[in-house]
């Protein structure tokens, strides 16, 4: 749907299965009218297009939302044409969702009911119906926050029966007003009785069908039967009318719990996700999900169809289900689901790719992917590649820098390319091997909803969000920055995940999760997003380990970046943003120390060397512990930085660079002006920067000198150090401009500007002394950079180097401690300057040098 803000709908055909009887007469016991009605009842038997109708909604029923609700209520409503691509796309929106006017107002009828009376054609304003199918609607409440859905989070909808065509319906079982009807009943258990009774709009030959198979027939505009439910899985039961030369059908698609097979995982079956055996032409399809009733495997190798054949096992603990199929054929992709309790379909949570009906419409067509089973499923679906082209790795082996020494690139693939794609960042690493970083940190790439976003959005963690482009195509990427020299970070989000995500829907009731061995029912602590994942389970251990050993293993990737660390976490200090729960939250925590050391010694026996860097912003007892495991935290400088760059000094202490301030014993921290979610320096600058006199750091020429500045301060202090895109250009767009998190407009026309490419010529140049210097990897810090005049100097096997300059917006005198009064060589003149008996140096407003006993090395 167009035309309001969805949660991205599941249609879930709930399924039911009844046995064939070999008599096709009708049962001539009367069945009574069921006395429970649906989520939506009709005044009429039949919508037509030019004639009044009553909706009655219950609250009790559905996705139970708007349960207990007592205010105001207003339809939301469109149509569905013969043109529409999908159920989602509503056309002719007659409601406005942020407007509460009369005319779709419901009328509240006794207690949990609400109704409406429409005339259709005088509501969507038109006299036509040929090309309309169905009214789609939802109920919601004044603001738009709670809304009325059926209970798998789909839309409602109701077809148009047209007076010129007989058309039949299901009176019994009630049916819910999904766009695959299906039964108010979610399933049967074997051996139960379903009656059913069929309404026709016109006299005629009504005849009931059981999957193809006539099971009763007769005449007039009723039939009443009852079937024995003897089978199990799905099976679908058809209604026709025929009447006057014509036929309508109708299908109600059923399930029917069967009996488990019990049986243990065979050796060799991975214990998640898809085992494939080519020696025994076997592939074996395993999920885990506990105190579940059934699980049948559904593809497109048995048309989406939940048949006893594929029903899978359970094993005795009762935690996982698995089946093993040998007819498949291994020269071509299969798409695949699970129906989980004979209501939920869910796409493998260990897929490595999925397609996504509503969503990959907007992404670059690739001929490789396998097309979507429109007509046979809905919702997402799993992809299993038999015949992908393996990536030909070029580097086999790759020396990563020394932590220490890290220059690292955050970067988003959305805002930092027209194109979009990897095949295009690929070209881009002449830019970052000019600029010398030795290391990229692409911002998450799994799987996340929707596709224009930041990506901390996740659902399925193994997948590859198709929105950059292919999985080789990505390979291609890090291995040509590997033989660039450049190391290869992933932004790893397993804090949480969103409501697309499996390990969610499957246990989700009304939107609210119940006892799910992955996710915390209630958040445990501030600024969670999704659903917050308990580290303390041992289904969310296994889970984080099994996605921390495939992108490690399959991507040959150098780091991961931990996204809110900090919320590994079950000690629950609430989820207030803004009184004491943050505070308690950054506190000293043992069980998420122990969690973090869970994790990094199962990554290091992996890879000793792998780059482990947590947003952890936690007591600094905390992250000291952390650090001496071998880990790195992020060190954010924005406030501190930005009021220096601005000129205002009275908040722009940098000691944090240091590692005495953290009381570390080496700086194992990356520090960082700028990232992805912190305001740009220069807009700062430009906006609200200090003036004095003519002197004014929001004009764009000085505003350009201070980052130099800044720059200088941060990449000569030892340490790992992090520039977000474009900061070696000064980009000025603000973070908040289309949205936080909302697509930003490229800047590469800055390169073409003087004043903006000798920024980057600037900050190529420290990068290069960094990198070539041992004394800016860990050298003895002696610092005095709290007031507007901040130097630090730096030793290091007889080198010194002193980093000094004046953050003010007025000239300031530089008392030369007696320990400085020497000769230095000036790196940016290239000239001497000697400080023998010299007591004090004036500094002019922005004024700043780079000074060493010796010349520092340089490639340049």
């Amino acid at each position: 749907m167009k035309t309001y803000k969805s949660l991205g709908y599941l249609l879930i055909m709930l399924c039911w299965t009844v046995a064939c009887k070999k008599d096709v007469k009708p049962d001539t016991d009367a069945i009574e009218e069921e006395t429970a009605q649906g989520l939506v009842s009709l005044s009429n038997d039949f919508l037509y297009w030019d004639e009044i109708t009553t909706f009655t909604f219950d609250l009790a029923k559905g996705n139970k939302e708007l349960a207990n609700h007592s205010g105001d209520l207003f339809l939301h409503a469109g149509l569905l044409l013969t043109s529409s691509a999908s159920e989602k796309e509503w056309n002719e929106v007659v409601t406005a969702w942020d407007e509460n006017l009369d005319s779709y107002k419901l009328k509240r009828e006794a207690e949990g009911k609400y109704s409406i009376t429409i005339h259709p054609a005088s509501f969507f304003k038109r006299t036509q119906a040929n090309d309309v199918t169905h009214i789609a609607f939802l109920v919601r409440n004044a603001d738009g926050s709670k809304v009325l859905r059926n209970a798998d989070g789909s839309d409602m909808y109701w077809s148009i029966s047209s007076k010129q065509k007989p058309d039949i319906t299901f009176k019994a079982p009630a049916v819910r007003p999904t766009f695959v009807p299906q039964s108010e009943k979610q399933s049967f258990t074997k051996g139960e009785e379903l009656p059913i009774r069929l309404q026709a709009s016109q006299s005629g030959t009504i005849t009931l069908s059981l999957n193809g198979h006539e099971i009763a027939t007769g005449q007039g505009n009723e039939l009443q039967h009852k079937l024995q439910l003897n089978g199990t899985g799905q099976q679908h039961i058809q209604a026709r009318i025929e009447a006057n030369g014509q036929r309508t059908d109708r299908m109600l698609t059923v399930f029917v719990e069967g009996d488990v097979e019990v049986a243990e995982l065979p050796t060799g079956i991975n214990k998640n996700g898809v085992t494939i055996n080519r020696d025994k032409q076997e592939i074996s399809f395993v999920l885990t999900a506990p105190d579940k009733s059934s699980a049948f495997l559904l593809g497109n190798f048995n048309d989406f169809q939940a048949t006893q054949d594929y029903a899978m096992k359970r094993t005795p603990d009762g935690n996982t289900w698995w089946i093993t199929l040998k007819n498949l054929d291994f020269q071509i992709d299969y798409t695949y689901q699970f129906l989980i309790d004979g209501q939920l379909k869910i796409a493998d949570p260990y897929a490595k790719l999925v397609l996504d009906p509503n969503h990959d419409g907007d992404v670059s067509p690739n001929p490789h992917l396998p097309s979507y089973p429109q007509g046979a499923t809905e919702g997402i679906v799993s992809v299993l590649s038999l015949n992908n082209t393996a990536y030909n790795w070029q580097t086999t082996t790759f020396n990563r820098p020394d932590a220490l020494d890290l220059v690292i690139y955050e970067l988003h693939v959305r805002d930092f390319l027209d194109q979009r794609n990897y095949k295009t960042l690929r070209d881009s690493i002449s830019y970052l091997k000019r600029l010398g970083v030795n290391a990229v940190e692409l911002m998450p790439v799994q799987e996340f909803e929707a596709n224009s976003s930041w990506g901390y959005n996740p659902s399925f963690h193994f997948a590859l969000d198709k929105y950059y482009g292919t999985t080789n195509e990505l390979k291609a990427f890090i291995d040509e920055c590997h033989q660039e020299g450049i190391a290869v970070i992933l932004d790893m989000v397993l804090n949480h995940a969103f409501g697309q995500s499996p390990m969610v829907r499957l246990y989700q009731q009304s939107g609210s999760l119940t006892n799910n061995p992955w996710f915390n029912i209630t958040p445990t602590h501030p600024y969670n997003v999704g659903y917050d994942f308990n580290h303390e389970s041992p289904f969310t251990q296994q889970f984080t380990k099994d996605v921390i050993a495939f992108w490690m293993e399959e991507f040959k990737v150098d780091g991961f970046r931990f996204d809110l660390s900090k919320g590994f976490t079950q000690k629950n200090s609430g989820t207030d943003e803004s009184g004491g729960a943050v505070q308690q939250w950054s506190a000293y925590d043992a069980s998420r120390i122990a969690i973090w050391k869970n994790y990094n010694h199962f990554i290091r026996e992996r890879d000793p060397n792998f780059y482990v860097i947590l947003e952890h912003f936690a007591e600094d007892r905390e992250e000291r512990e952390l650090a001496g495991e071998g880990m790195y935290l992020w060190n954010n400088l924005n406030h501190a930085f930005n009021e220096a760059t601005m000129g205002w000094n009275d908040n722009s202490d940098l000691k944090r660079l240091f590692a005495d301030a953290h009381g570390f014993e080496k700086p194992q921290f990356v520090s960082y002006m700028e990232s992805h979610d912190e305001e740009r320096l220069m807009y700062n600058n430009l906006q609200y920067g200090n003036t004095h006199g003519n002197y004014s750091t929001k004009e764009l020429t000085i505003a350009i000198e201070r980052m130099k500045q800044a720059a200088a301060f941060l990449l000569c202090a030892p340490g790992p150090k992090m520039i977000w895109q474009f900061g070696e250009l000064g980009y000025d767009v603000s973070i908040d401009e289309n949205g936080r998190t909302g697509e930003k407009p490229l800047k590469w026309d800055y390169l073409k500007d003087a004043k903006r490419s000798s920024l980057f010529a600037h900050y190529a140049k420290l990068i290069d002394w960094k990198r070539q210097n041992a004394i800016f990897r860990n050298g003895t810090v002696n610092h005095s950079v709290h007031g507007p005049l901040k130097y630090y100097v730096l030793k290091e096997a007889g080198q010194e180097v002193l980093v000094i300059g004046n953050f003010d917006v007025v000239t300031h005198n530089f008392t030369v401690p007696t320990d400085l009064q020497k000769s230095w060589h000036d790196n940016f003149a290239g000239a001497t300057r000697d400080w023998h008996s010299t007591s004090s140096i004036p500094l002019e407003a922005g004024e700043y040098y780079i000074l060493s006993i010796n010349k520092l090395n340089s490639k340049q």
